[in-house]
């Protein structure tokens, strides 16, 4: 059955590759954000949790190159964005283009920080992760911020499993993209996964979104 999540491994959950692979599925992962609406549903999430005009700091966790917050630092004063991956090519990559992202390598399920961060934000990284393993990072995580957690994850759908599969083949050059992007839709989200999940962390209150393309937005409050 298809809406049975999958637990396969993806390629980048190999952190034996250091390569060029990894380069190269960041800076699709990039264009994949822009063109599936990726940013725009992260900008929303985190205008929930911040309305002031106060400087605002942000940990990206699993970030890769956190090509997400870059791309609306503008929309927020003076945001500072903290980066975690535990992909020690991926942080190579990012400090070696943004100078403005504080980048940590290190594993969120052993968080390397403490000191709280106003807002925590993970796109396109809790599937990586099994149901037990998700919790205990959101418990981890409500602990490290101020304001909340703002999740941008996948939608659980044949029809988005068929879309990125034909647009990756046609389009993608990057191997990691071709193998994962399939594989990460069969590892992504249902409404009830979330609420299964959230209603066992507490106290947590919580609003999940359905966004386009194939996307949740889930923002936990503090």
């Amino acid at each position: 059955m298809f809406l049975k999540r999958s637990y396969d491994a993806e390629m980048l959950d190999d952190f034996s590759i250091r390569d060029i692979r990894i380069d190269s599925a960041l800076i699709e992962l990039r264009v994949i954000n822009i063109l599936l609406g990726g940013n725009s549903i992260s900008r929303e999430g985190i205008s929930k949790l911040h309305t002031e005009t106060c400087p605002l700091t942000v940990l990206d966790i699993g970030a890769g190159a956190s090509d997400i917050l870059r791309s609306i630092k503008n929309k927020f004063s003076n945001l500072v964005i903290y980066s975690l991956d535990r992909n020690r090519r991926a942080c190579i990559y990012l400090k070696g283009s943004s100078a403005e992202v504080k980048v940590t390598c290190g594993d969120v399920l052993n968080l390397p920080f403490d000191k709280p961060f106003d807002i925590v934000h993970a796109s396109l990284f809790l599937h990586h992760f099994d149901e037990e393993e998700i919790r205990k990072i959101i418990g981890s995580l409500l602990k490290l911020s101020v304001k909340g957690i703002v999740i941008n994850d996948l939608r659980r759908s044949i029809f988005a499993w068929l879309g990125i599969k034909v647009l990756t083949y046609l389009f993608s050059k990057s191997e990691a993209v071709k193998y994962d992007a399939p594989l990460s839709v069969r590892r992504g989200f249902i409404r009830k996964d979330w609420t299964d999940m959230l209603d066992k962390i507490i106290p947590c209150k919580y609003s999940i979104k359905r966004k386009w393309a194939f996307r949740w937005l889930v923002v936990i409050y503090k």
